[in-house]
């Protein structure tokens, strides 16, 4: 039976979050007329310290806070990839956002299909850049719900049947509401309360952890203990991962940044200054995430067991343990506010993606800016309603398998997308045709090697194991880069460039202030 003590705490900061949520009409308020870009991008006006608190908290994900130290609990050493990989992620976030959000300022871009569009005139490689990045957001989106069952279904806060769904539903109505009426500001004001409340949970968690179990030291000691008599987890990487945690580390990182949601936050920010000042403060939030990771091996120091195949569990498992109800309570209701925010933001870059790029593109061309706002508050409310249906008919396994999959996918765009924002040197039907192929054959190496994200790659008595969209993404760089030069041979010509972009990336000082502009 769910303890009464848990529930009314949990019940407050869910509450408390959805009243947060409402006062986002106030955030940077305008008196312009209902655009696209002002209910997605929140009029391009949040400075740097609400930048960092919409990628930070739409990067750093519900289901990561439990998957990673859920990975750590049940294998060791391979899940601290994840730190790694985010550590490469700011630097590129710091050189690569802030260019994308100039160019996309000046022509008014929304979506980084958009840019495309315009630095290549190829409508085609457009569609398929929004399109990629609508497939691969969806299972992520579904993820996030599958991270907050686990957390409540640990906490006992999750009852069995259809009132355990009707929690779902309640938890994610109120998201809905505030998003359909304002936009990116909903999620953006939620991610302040998000980070108080996961770096004040995650803090007194390893405190009262560590304390209890002796130290750090002792805690890794009984750790190695316990992985060897499992024999599933190891805290030091075997001979021959280590190919595969790198690529992992470096390909999820250039993925990440190709994600609509994460684009969809950088371009709401002020500016490019307000962007590198966010950037450069990420790594808060990755110090955070190795603490989470941190927690998995506590677990299992600890002797928590967690359910077979549901190893996300470890960690909340391990609060319950720690603490007493109400203060637990506290903690799942934070890690649950985590996995509003992202899903918030990926169900409104879908929906400008679609309404950008799809609808008024291909549907509706005369559509006005309040019908296009119409229509994206619609799919967004689809898309989470989409996300809620999936959970609970699929297993949990196929939604962690489809966003696998959708890491591949997501990363054959950033050629057109990464490279494209220094250079048109390829061709845009290369860039088709390589991505084309990228897709194809990563969809094919993770499907053979069972859903495994690490695939054997070279010839075969000398292959070594990479991450498969890694892998793909070569594939894809060959067959554009070998497209181009037979295109150019042949004289196909190429788009028309209306962006305006420099080749490369520049900074010129204005002779009145002495202030770099890039």
């Amino acid at each position: 039976m769910t303890d009464a003590a848990m529930i009314a705490p949990f019940l407050a900061v869910i509450g408390g979050a959805s009243l947060v949520a409402v006062t986002a009409r106030r955030l940077h308020p305008t008196d312009r007329l209902p655009s696209l870009g002002g209910w997605a991008l929140a009029d391009r006006s949040l400075g740097p310290v609400w930048t960092w608190f919409l990628l930070g908290g739409t990067i750093f994900t519900a289901y990561t806070f439990t998957a990673v130290p859920g990975l750590a609990y049940g294998v060791g050493a391979p899940a601290f990839f994840a730190v790694p990989y985010t550590v490469i992620l700011c630097p590129l976030a710091f050189v690569l956002l802030p260019r994308l959000w100039n160019v996309s300022r000046r022509h008014g871009y929304i979506t980084v299909a958009d840019f495309v569009r315009g630095r290549y005139g190829s409508s085609p490689l457009a569609l398929v850049v929004a399109l990629t990045g609508i497939l691969a957001t969806m299972p992520y989106l579904a993820l996030q719900l599958v991270g907050i069952r686990a957390v409540l279904v640990a906490g006992g806060l999750y009852p069995r049947g259809g009132a355990g769904d009707l929690v779902m539903v309640v938890l994610f109505a109120g998201l809905a509401v505030t998003t359909y009426r304002y936009g990116l500001r909903a999620p953006t004001v939620i991610a302040a309360l998000k980070a108080v409340a996961v770096f004040t949970s995650v803090g007194v968690v390893c405190w009262l952890a560590l304390r209890g179990l002796g130290g750090p030291g002792a805690v890794f000691d009984t750790a190695a203990l316990r992985a060897a008599e499992t024999g599933n987890a190891s805290l030091l990487l075997a001979p021959g991962q280590e190919s595969a945690y790198a690529t992992l580390a470096l390909g999820s990182a250039l993925a990440l940044l190709m994600y609509p949601h994460v684009l969809v936050a950088g371009f709401a920010a002020s500016g490019p200054d307000a962007l590198r000042k966010a950037t450069v403060a990420l790594p808060a939030w990755t110090a955070l995430l190795a603490l989470f990771s941190l927690l998995g091996i506590v677990a299992l120091a600890a002797g928590v067991r967690a359910p077979a195949g549901g190893a996300e569990s470890a960690v909340p498992m391990l609060v319950d343990r720690l603490m007493p109800a109400p203060l637990a309570a506290l903690v799942f209701a934070a890690i649950t506010v985590g996995a509003l925010v992202p899903a918030a933001v990926m169900s409104i870059a879908a929906a400008t993606s679609f309404v950008r790029n799809v609808y008024v593109e291909y549907v509706h061309p005369t559509a006005t800016p309040k019908r296009q706002v119409r229509v994206a508050r619609l799919v967004s409310l689809t898309a989470k309603v989409g996300a809620v249906a999936f959970v609970f008919g699929l297993r949990d396994q196929d939604a962690i398998n489809l966003q696998l999959l959708g890491g591949v996918w997501i990363l054959q765009i950033f050629p057109a997308v990464a490279i494209g924002l220094f250079t048109r040197r390829l061709h845009p039907r290369a860039l088709l045709a390589g991505w084309a192929v990228g897709m194809a054959v990563g969809t094919v190496m993770v499907v053979r090697e069972g859903f495994s994200p690490a695939v054997p790659f070279g010839p075969a008595d000398h292959h070594v194991e990479i991450y498969a969209g890694l892998a793909a993404l070569l594939i894809n760089l060959t067959v554009a880069l070998v497209t181009t030069a037979a295109l150019e041979r042949l004289g196909t010509p190429r788009g028309t460039d209306t962006t305006e972009l420099p080749s490369r990336l520049t900074a010129r000082r204005r002779p009145e202030t002495g202030t770099s502009n890039s």
